[in-house]
């Protein structure tokens, strides 16, 4: 009887004991994390905790969500949770200058109109027409405001970044200036043969309605301090006052964004006739100082990208010096190029990182396996583009078009120059994003301009002013935010079986297209057979086409079970995979957790 009340008595305090240890672990340990992820996925980067430190002032974040009305969408409630994870680990780590508000804006609700109001995207659903709201809106106490309109699936690697920089933004407290130094006439100018005046590039207009710009002058002799990225565009024959000045500027963490030409097709020159137009332009020797280098006098010719071109009468022709870049050409990783599904570019340069240089290369745009370099005076005279095609000899290598370059560099100029002797020498890093074409810029590559009454319009067909805003934006913010890239994605997928079914699919896949084929062809003789008469009526088979009949017959059923077999063969491989995993977690693992609680109390008791 007392063995049974100790017992009892015994349960009574581990029970009492097990919601003590939870309730104080709640209360004590509440804030406590342990990211055990591989990519530390719910880990915040030191340059998101470098933002939060800086905060000045309050913030409030309102995550609007939709929450019933996507109780049967697990994908889109799967992200929702990840997004308001991340948020909470923000609030945690900005020492109380960030609040967190979640919202779930019910149909004609108030919440619903602030939602609307904020700018936030509503997107309809397809099953119920009901409207489902997933973005972002962050405050401060001015009523400054920015937002992040919808939260994408398919941009999961950057939520750390898309969020740092709408904290980010509300620091800053005006548009990021952009100064300008161009070598073509990118605001617009006069074209000499026309005899009238030329429209600002488009380009311009996309730039102009995030950031602010100046334009500066090409014989300048030091870039001003308020300008947060200088945007240099085919800088031809820059004195050394100005080269020296870049240098500095880079130097004392100005961010630049260039464009360098070996042959730029939008420089038309001054438009007088028989003017011989200088096509080329660099950045020596500032490009060795940053460890890297253009390609002198070579352009891309690339027979994988190269674009479709009209020659006159109906003919067109693929012309390998333009280049339409996919998707699978852009560096997916970087916040630069990710989600870009076409970049045009056309003569454009190679890019190459110096052996030994100090900083980091790190291509954005790359060509196909199909391409070769070929001379850029061959561009002068080409009359088809189809005699570059038939030259065309790829070296299977992809070439760099476009690259990020940071990291510590020295100057170009260790001893200055004439009359500036004291500038400086070296950085512990440089950020900019070097792109070996200008022509990319032009209107007639990425974008038809329509008039509108009196207004013109942008229609895209691609994504060439994407690429280039999201380079200054990413330029302009402060050294922390460019260094919070994509940290990976929270949907891992299952390697091994997608490789069981690539490689069950390269087996079966020629026998089934086999099989599909010869019951084709059995249905098609069947049918045959079997076909009507003229007048509906169905012919009468004598005893050979009955026995052809069944023999067909017969092959389609003996056909349809082979390509059973064959579809059942594609999987067996995974679920065996399955059957395995499920023996080690049902069986296994807890066979040998039995064993070794027998091995320890056998020893226990030898020991005894």
């Amino acid at each position: 009887m007392k063995r049974i009340l100790y017992s009892g008595l015994g349960l009574l305090l581990i029970a009492v004991a097990f919601l003590l240890f939870n309730g104080l672990s709640g209360a004590l340990l509440s804030g406590a994390r342990l990211d055990l992820t591989e990519q530390k996925l719910y880990t915040l980067s030191p340059g998101t905790r470098q933002i939060l430190a800086s905060l000045d002032e309050p913030l409030t974040l309102r995550l609007f969500y939709s929450d019933q009305a996507t109780g049967e969408l697990p994908a889109l409630r799967n992200q929702a949770r990840r997004v308001e994870e991340l948020l909470r680990t923000y609030v945690r780590a900005a020492d109380g200058k960030l609040s967190l508000q979640v919202i779930d804006p019910q149909p004609f609700s108030e919440q619903e109109d602030e939602a609307a109001q904020a700018g936030l995207q509503a997107v309809p659903l397809n099953t119920s027409g009901d409207q489902v709201y997933f973005g972002l809106v962050a405050s401060n106490a001015r009523g400054d405001r920015q937002v992040i309109p919808f939260f994408a699936l398919d941009q999961e690697a950057f939520l750390e970044y898309e969020i740092s920089r709408l904290i980010h933004g509300l620091v800053r407290r005006e548009l990021p200036v952009v100064g300008v130094l161009s070598g073509l006439q990118l605001n617009g100018g006069f074209d000499m043969l026309a005899r009238q005046p030329t429209a600002p590039w488009m380009i311009m207009e996309e730039i102009r309605q995030l950031f602010r710009i100046e334009s500066l002058d090409a014989d300048l002799d030091e870039i001003p301090e308020h300008v947060s990225v200088l945007m240099l565009v085919h800088p031809k024959q820059l004195s050394q006052p100005t080269l020296y000045a870049i240098d500095q500027f880079v130097l004392r963490g100005g961010k630049l964004l260039a464009f360098v030409d070996p042959y730029s097709e939008a420089d038309t020159g001054t438009g007088f006739p028989g003017e011989e137009i200088e096509r080329a332009s660099s950045l020596d020797p500032l490009l060795a100082a940053w460890g890297v280098r253009l390609a002198p006098d070579q352009v891309l010719a690339d027979g994988g990208y190269g674009m479709t071109v009209g020659m006159g009468a109906g003919r067109a022709v693929r012309h390998p010096a333009w280049v339409s870049l996919p998707s699978e050409a852009v560096d997916p990783e970087d916040v630069v190029t990710a989600g870009l599904e076409a970049v045009n570019l056309a003569s454009a340069g190679l890019l190459e990182p110096l052996a030994g240089a100090s900083t980091r290369f790190t291509p954005l745009l790359r060509s196909s396996p199909l391409s070769m370099p070929v001379d850029a005076k061959r561009l002068g005279v080409l009359g088809n583009p189809e005699e570059l095609l038939r030259d065309l000899r790829p070296d299977g290598q992809r070439k760099v078009l476009a690259a990020r370059i940071e990291g510590p560099a020295r100057s170009a100029y260790l001893e200055g120059i004439e009359g500036r002797k004291d500038g400086l020498q070296e950085a512990g890093r440089i950020d900019l994003i070097l792109v070996a074409d200008t022509d990319l810029l032009s209107d007639h590559l990425w974008v038809q301009v329509q008039q509108f009454f009196g207004q013109r319009v942008p229609q895209p067909f691609a994504d060439n002013a994407g690429f280039v805003v999201n380079a200054l934006d990413n330029l302009a913010g402060s050294p922390a935010l460019i260094s919070v890239r994509s940290r990976g994605r929270y949907q891992r997928p299952f390697e091994v079986v997608q490789t069981l079914q690539r490689q069950a699919e390269t087996r079966f896949l020629e026998q089934e297209q086999r099989l599909q084929q010869r019951l084709a062809e059995t249905e098609r003789q069947l049918a045959e057979l079997q076909r009507p008469a003229d007048d509906g009526q169905l012919l009468e088979l004598n005893a050979e086409q009955e026995t052809a009949v069944r023999r067909f017959l017969d092959e389609k059923l003996r056909i349809r079970k082979e390509l059973r077999e064959v579809n059942y063969q594609l999987n067996a491989d995974i679920e065996a995979l399955g059957r395995t995993l499920k023996f080690l977690n049902i069986a296994l693992v807890p066979l040998l957790l039995t064993l070794g609680a027998l091995a320890v109390w056998f020893w226990r008791r030898r020991r005894a």
